[in-house]
């Protein structure tokens, strides 16, 4: 039965991409919206399932369906593992997936290729759980390289704009970059351990007494490499800022609960690898903190309310890279869950503001919007206190244990993450106080058109707004239920200490603070002075170097882009125009030698004779003298 089930799991949402695919366009946008939401409700139903038996057993469920690759004495089966980690994602992916599908029923139906976006969707979901569910690395890699096929798909599905098409191509170039670290990565770990299954090399690697090190840090860190790439961090992020060039729902997808998390379920599923390599948990940390930091930074400037959403998941993902380096594994999973579920309220709330103004993302043209869109402005409103840290919201539980693990571990990294959660606080509430408060700065067409959205948005909203206020019970200070859910895939949380001192109830304070800090700087520059951000042109100093994300795409494109475009431009027209000149010459050669010869068929049968006579002559004369 669990082998039927885990197939119904996985296949759903694949059966629903089939359907929208060849006969989407027939049934119509609603049905095909329809078919496309229930299937990947019915993985969510399926993920429950599961939860409720590995809860009840705690067991992992592994799946056996065929053997995949055997040489000599190195073997892949193609086969699925579910244990309380791989459940955990499922949950937030199908269950986030299905309220996601569910709005985009509304938010897409104007559009002609509706049915297409939902087959899209519905593949995203199907990589997704192919890369949660995989037993090894090779079943992952599958997902992982599918997800990454589904954010082009998606990213650039408006593609009659090039920008978009720029955007989608980049981020599937720059995902390449970092998957060919973790292809590297597998490699080494195949050659080590001549397996690829996370069970058995979890016990060859925990029961080594020889290890290779050099080399086990080299897979380490190509590993990290590959998950550099999937959740955006330095120096492989700027494709994931570009991806709001996808429809809001694609933003919200590849942003809270499917691609960018990859990195991170990855690094947690391979806890016994890189609690073994101290020096690349040094790294990812420090590169988790500077990438919250400079994300941050950059969030700060940003008018464009996608843009602005945008750069704070590249910074969340930081503070989560932070714990991972750490080796707090199950803190970073808490921040994941609770960032699903705030940050996919902010996306779909921006998406109904952009659908009530008419397509409009520039802050600048926003404001007075909470009485025309109170359950969008309320909802919205929550998951910012949550990402704020605000208690008790879910945020304040997760990004402070974040904190708090970075202060008992390391000082600067501490005040790096601290910093960047102030920051947070000041940009999401300088995006609230400019969409939503004080006058309409739009045209007076958008006015006079501005209204909620209808139920099929505001129910996700609402849905996740709830979630995002309660989420963080499931992991409170000193009585943790993920913690203890968690600790067959964790087992050193057996023996950690969960207790809050003095020490730890004045980190606390301290962060608050901070974040109230933040929101109140918002609130005096936004609400009390009632700025307005500068037009680009009229933007300039540091605040211009922000804006413009440290020029970071323009250095990529001057030490990168232009050089290989130079020698693809040299090999073209230098290169290429010299072997076709060689090319063409021996054909014309050919062709010289050949108009010759014709000449001697001259079609005289006596020449003919002649010829042949001559030749027998001369062969016989040779044979003879040769002896």
């Amino acid at each position: 039965m669990n082998t039927n089930l885990s197939l119904l799991l996985l296949l759903a949402p694949f059966l629903g991409f089939l359907i929208n695919i060849f006969f989407g366009k027939s049934l119509g946008k609603t049905v095909a919206g329809i078919i496309g939401t229930l299937t990947v409700a019915v993985s969510f139903a399926v993920s429950l399932y599961f939860f409720g038996q590995i809860t009840a057993s705690k067991e992992p469920i592994q799946i056996q369906l065929f053997d995949w690759i055997q040489i000599s004495n190195f073997k892949v089966d193609f086969g699925f593992l579910l244990d309380q980690l791989s459940i955990l994602w499922l949950l937030f992916v199908t269950g986030i997936g299905s309220l996601i599908h569910l709005y985009s029923i509304s938010y897409m139906h104007d559009d002609e290729k509706m049915h297409t976006f939902f087959a899209y969707l519905n593949l995203f979901v199907f990589f997704m759980i192919t890369l949660v569910i995989g037993s090894n690395l090779l079943v992952m890699f599958i997902g992982w390289e599918g997800v990454g096929l589904c954010s082009y798909l998606l990213i650039g599905f408006w593609y009659k704009n090039q920008e978009f098409n720029d955007a989608a191509k980049k981020a599937f170039i720059m995902n390449r970059i970092g998957d060919l670290g973790l292809l590297i990565g597998i490699f080494i770990l195949g050659m080590l351990f001549n397996t690829l299954d996370f069970s058995t090399l979890k016990t060859a690697i925990s029961g080594a007494t020889d290890l290779n090190m050099y080399w086990l840090s080299a897979a380490a860190f190509a590993l990290f490499i590959g998950a550099c790439g999937k959740s955006a961090q330095i120096p492989l992020y700027t494709w994931l800022p570009d991806a709001m060039a996808g429809p809001t729902p694609v933003s919200a997808l590849i942003h809270a609960a499917t691609m960018v998390t990859a990195g991170i379920f990855m690094i947690t599923r391979m806890n016994f690898l890189f609690d073994l390599t101290p020096d690349v948990q040094s790294i990812i940390a420090v590169v988790g903190a500077i990438t919250a930091l400079v994300a941050a930074t950059i969030g700060l400037v940003q008018n464009d309310i996608k843009k602005v959403l945008a750069y704070s998941t590249v910074s969340q993902l930081g503070l989560m890279f932070l714990a991972l380096g750490l080796g707090a594994y199950e803190v970073a999973v808490f921040h994941v869950i609770t960032h699903a579920f705030f940050k996919a309220c902010l996306f779909l709330g921006s998406g109904s503001v952009i659908h009530a103004l008419g397509g409009e993302q520039d802050m600048r043209n926003m404001g007075g919007l909470k009485k025309a869109m109170p359950i969008t402005f309320g909802t919205m409103l929550i998951a910012s206190l949550a990402i704020s840290g605000v208690p008790l919201f879910s945020g304040f539980f997760s990004k402070d244990e974040i904190l708090l693990v970075a202060f008992h571990s390391n000082i600067p990294l501490w005040v790096i993450g601290s910093v960047a959660s102030i920051m947070t606080a000041f940009y999401m509430f300088r995006l609230m106080f400019l969409t939503f408060f004080k006058e309409f700065r739009g045209t007076m067409d958008q006015k006079n058109h501005l209204h909620e959205s209808n139920s099929l948005i505001t129910i996700p909203l609402i849905v996740l707004a709830i979630l995002a206020t309660i989420g963080g019970l499931i992991s409170l200070p000193g009585n943790s239920w993920l913690n203890e859910y968690l600790t067959p895939i964790l087992p050193k949380l057996a023996t950690a200490a969960h207790h809050l001192g003095t020490n730890e109830y004045i980190l606390m304070a301290i962060a608050v603070v901070g974040g109230l800090i933040g929101i109140g700087l918002a609130y005096a520059k936004y609400i009390k002075q009632d700025s307005v951000p500068a037009e680009d042109a009229a933007i300039t100093g540091f605040s211009k170097v922000l804006y413009n994300k440290y020029y970071v795409d323009e250095f990529y494109d001057a030490i990168i882009v232009k050089p290989i475009n130079v020698l693809s431009g040299f090999f073209r027209d230098t290169i290429e125009t010299s072997l076709s000149s060689l090319v063409f010459g021996l054909g014309k050669v050919t062709n010289e030698i050949s108009f010759q010869g014709k000449k001697l068929q001259s079609g005289s049968i006596g020449l003919y004779l002649f010829a042949f006579v001559i030749g027998l002559c001369a062969i016989i004369s040779y044979l003879f003298l040769a002896q």
